[in-house]
């Protein structure tokens, strides 16, 4: 009897490519923090974020408990995060989004 060799595959052509989660920073409602305060907060820390998106937010937030701010790469997101918690808004974790 004659055996043929065994070929296993080339390990570097079984690469998976996973791509990265993004993450949601949320800010809850709160008793202290003022609607001003919130929106300056919003604009200040938060690329791109428009007056008018922030007052929107804002008013979510009271209105519905929570709004999501952001979504974004993890690195990001926890830069918000802390940037947005480090001026007093009360945080929700970051979670997948």
């Amino acid at each position: 009897m004659t055996t043929v060799p065994t070929v296993t595959p080339d390990r570097v052509n079984q690469i998976t490519r996973k791509i990265y989660p993004n993450y949601k920073v949320i800010v809850l409602n709160d008793d202290f923090n003022t609607f001003q305060h919130v929106a300056e907060c919003l604009i200040k820390y938060i690329p791109g974020m428009s007056g008018y998106l922030a007052w929107d937010l804002t008013n979510q937030v009271h209105y519905e408990g929570q709004a999501i701010v952001w979504v974004g790469p993890q690195e990001l997101a926890e830069l918000y995060h802390q940037q947005l918690g480090r001026a007093g808004l009360t945080m929700a974790p970051l979670e997948p989004a």
